[in-house]
């Protein structure tokens, strides 16, 4: 996409990661640059650009379809007022990352205690007819891992998400959620241990 005018994002498909190195030459750099001057349209656009991937961090990190469509609109909202205050440090989309993280965490912390891991529902009977890719992605296992992953902390939680659905490095993780590369390790670490727990049923 970098120095290359005919490699556009194609609609909807606005790159969340990258982009910090020649963004003001992207399409992208552009409907910024736009929309901190005060372009309402050009924001628009870019909010069709990127909610998809928002809605779908918040999702995964609530649990709760209501709960993050709420919490990707707390988003749009506040990073229209925060438009100003945009100064390229990170790409627009790791910015609009870190404040859904953020409304996600505040969410979280405000929860009482979720179901313990022990309450996940027992797995069926394996169908060996069924091969591991498909087994993996039954409707058993994936509200197995739900509960599992609402047993982390909001903070591992985090981590996890970021890292192992959206791709994004270390470096990227603690920017996004505020906290030093070392204890993004560290989370991780916890986060897939007790995920790799609670799931051995479905290994």
């Amino acid at each position: 996409m970098h120095g290359n005018a005919h490699e556009d994002p194609a609609p909807g498909e606005v790159p969340v990661e990258g982009g910090q190195a020649g963004e003001s030459a992207t399409p992208e750099g552009l409907l910024v640059t736009r929309a901190v001057e005060g372009d309402d349209a050009a924001f628009e656009v870019l909010v069709r650009g990127h909610a998809p991937q928002l809605l779908a961090l918040a999702s995964r990190l609530l649990g709760s379809a209501a709960e993050a469509e709420d919490a990707v609109q707390d988003t749009l909202v506040t990073a229209w007022r925060r438009l100003p205050e945009f100064r390229r440090e990170a790409a627009f989309g790791t910015w609009l990352f870190r404040i859904t993280t953020n409304r996600c965490l505040n969410i979280l912390r405000a929860r009482p205690a979720t179901r313990p891991l022990d309450a996940a529902p027992e797995p069926p009977m394996a169908d060996p007819a069924l091969d591991p890719p498909r087994a993996a992605e039954s409707a058993a296992s994936a509200r197995a891992l739900n509960v599992a992953l609402a047993a982390l902390t909001a903070d591992q939680r985090a981590c996890w998400v970021l890292r192992e659905l959206h791709g994004m490095s270390y470096e990227e993780i603690a920017d996004v959620v505020g906290i030093a590369e070392p204890a993004v390790r560290g989370r991780l670490f916890r986060a897939r241990r007790g995920l790799m727990e609670a799931m051995q049923p479905w290994r």
